[in-house]
């Protein structure tokens, strides 16, 4: 029994350390991002992993790091705005008319062909707001595909690496 009472709190602890310290795996997606050709300022674009409800659950990427301007993406913002969790994957400036971006995401692998989606959301100074740009199902064939955007964005290539 004294062995037992000493062993025991030995166990719990080895049990919390490695579960504690266990991480979701994801996977690494190359994503290039091809606007259409317009005139005015760099749009920001902002991808987000929906939740089968097709409600915010992660904030994967932001094109554009001048945070200010981040309400100007309303749907998203009442998402971040609220919680403002830190965001790892802001990267750079705007991007303009008829250029590109190839970035990569890390997509959860316990979301992947689970009812989740990805959106694609672009916002342009003193021009249109499009909330759903892009959104595709989270699926293993989509991760390796061309979408065609419906704004801002010309279209967008997954690639796996």
């Amino acid at each position: 029994m004294k062995k037992l009472i000493k062993i025991l709190p030995i166990a719990l602890v080895c049990v919390l350390v490695f579960t504690a310290f266990t991480t979701l795996e994801s996977k690494a997606v190359k994503c290039l991002i091809q606007m259409t050709n317009y005139s005015g300022e760099g749009a920001y674009v902002v991808v987000s992993l929906l939740n089968p409800e097709g409600e915010y659950e992660e904030t994967l990427y932001v094109q554009g790091k001048d945070s200010e301007w981040y309400s100007e993406i309303p749907e998203w913002w009442k998402f971040y705005g609220k919680h403002r969790p830190n965001i790892d994957a802001i990267s750079g400036a705007t991007i303009s008319g008829g250029e590109r971006t190839v970035t990569v995401l890390q997509i959860p692998e316990d979301k992947v062909d689970q009812g989740y989606s990805i959106r694609f959301e672009t916002s342009v100074e003193d021009q249109e707001y499009y909330t759903n740009d892009l959104e595709f199902a989270l699926t293993i064939e989509n991760l390796k595909s061309k979408q065609e955007g419906k704004g801002w964005i010309r279209y967008v290539r997954m690639l796996p690496q």
